[in-house]
C-alpha cells in the first residue's frame, strides 16, 4: 500500500433526506457544500475547521472526517502515520441537512485519494457501502455521493442506490431554524408499529413521489403526504411542524427535511410568506453531481465559509 504525497481536497453536498413519505430510503443534494483537504503526514493529527461547527466540533482522531477515514484506511489495507486536515463548513450543523453524513463521505474519499490505488481497492459502490455502515442508513449518504434524486436501499451485502434526475420545476427552498435537532431523539419518537393503512398510504405517495420529482413536479403536494415518522415528531419540533403546516395550507409541497429541524420546499415559495424570524430563508439548486474529489489544497474561495447565493 502506497500513500500518494500532496494533499487532495472534496467537496460534499448537503442533503435532504426522507422527503416526506421515503423514509430511509430518498434523498436529494443541495447546492450547499462542505470542503475539505487532508494530506498524509509523518505523525499525529491535526484537525482545522472553519465556519460551521468552528470551535465546538474536536480537532484530532474524534473528528468525524477522520473517524471516516481511519474506517477507510482499515479497509484500503493500513493505516498513515499522520495525518492534517482542514475543514470548511457550510452545512448548518444538526439540523437535517446531513452535515454529518457530508463529514463521512468526505472522510471516506479522502482517504482513498490518499492511496495511490485506493479506486481500485474501494470502488464507488463499496465507497456507499462503508458510508452507509458508518452513517448507519444510506438516504444521505447516497445523494451526497452520488448527486441528484436518490433511491437507497439496503441488502444483505450492504447498502445500494441509484441517481436519477430531477425535472427542472423542482427549485428547493429551506427554511433553517437556530435551534438544532438530534437524529437520535427524532429516531426515539418513532413508534415500533404503525398502523397498515398508514403503511400503505406512505408506500403509494413515495411511489407516487419519484414519478413527481422526476417528470411532473405538478402532483408534488400529495406525492409528499407522509403518515411514517412526520407526525410522531412533530411534539418535539412544534415550530416545523407549524411550518411545514402553513406551507401545505399555502398549496406548497414541504417537508420535514431528514430528522429536522430543517423544513424543505419542492416549489417556488411566495416571496411574503412568513418563516419567522427564527429561520433561515435560502433558495438553492439541486447539486447534480454529487461529492468531487480534486488534487491539491483548499483555494481561496473554498476557505471562504460563507456560501454564495444560498440566501433567498
Amino acid at each position: 500500500m502506497t500513500f500518494t504525497a500532496g494533499s487532495v481536497r472534496v467537496r460534499v453536498p448537503a442533503t435532504s433526506a426522507n422527503l416526506g413519505p421515503g423514509f430511509d430510503a430518498l434523498g436529494l443534494a443541495l447546492g450547499l457544500h462542505d470542503d475539505a483537504a487532508a494530506e498524509v503526514t509523518t505523525g499525529g493529527v491535526t484537525v482545522t475547521v472553519t465556519g460551521e461547527g468552528a470551535g465546538d466540533l474536536p480537532a484530532d482522531d474524534r473528528h468525524l472526517v477522520v473517524t471516516a477515514m481511519r474506517a477507510a484506511f482499515d479497509v484500503l489495507g493500513g493505516q498513515p502515520p499522520g495525518l492534517a486536515l482542514e475543514c470548511v463548513n457550510r452545512i448548518p450543523q444538526a439540523r437535517g441537512l446531513g452535515s454529518s453524513s457530508a463529514a463521512i463521505v468526505a472522510g471516506v474519499l479522502l482517504a482513498r485519494a490518499l492511496v495511490a490505488d485506493g479506486a481500485e481497492r474501494l470502488d464507488d459502490a463499496a465507497a456507499l457501502r462503508l458510508a452507509s455502515e458508518i452513517e448507519g442508513h444510506p438516504d444521505n449518504v447516497a445523494p451526497c455521493l452520488l448527486g441528484g434524486f436518490t433511491i437507497a436501499w439496503t441488502e444483505p451485502s450492504g447498502a445500494r442506490a441509484v441517481s436519477l434526475p430531477v425535472a427542472e420545476a423542482v427549485h428547493p427552498t429551506v427554511f433553517v431554524p437556530e435551534e438544532r435537532g438530534l437524529t437520535a431523539e427524532a429516531r426515539a419518537a418513532l413508534p415500533a408499529t404503525v398502523p397498515h393503512p398508514d403503511a400503505a398510504l406512505t408506500a403509494g405517495r413515495a411511489a407516487l413521489l419519484v414519478h413527481a420529482l422526476t417528470a411532473e413536479p405538478a402532483l408534488l403536494l400529495p406525492a409528499t403526504v407522509d403518515r411514517l415518522h412526520q407526525d410522531y415528531r412533530a411534539p418535539g419540533m412544534p415550530a416545523t411542524a407549524a411550518l411545514v403546516g402553513a406551507l401545505r395550507a399555502a398549496g406548497v409541497a414541504a417537508v420535514v427535511s431528514g430528522a429536522g429541524p430543517t423544513v424543505l420546499a419542492f416549489t417556488e415559495v411566495p416571496p411574503a410568506f412568513p418563516g419567522g424570524t427564527n429561520w433561515q430563508r435560502w433558495k438553492l439548486p439541486i447539486d447534480v453531481s454529487g461529492a468531487r474529489v480534486t488534487r491539491g489544497r483548499l483555494g481561496h474561495a473554498e476557505r471562504d465559509p460563507v456560501a454564495a447565493g444560498r440566501k433567498s
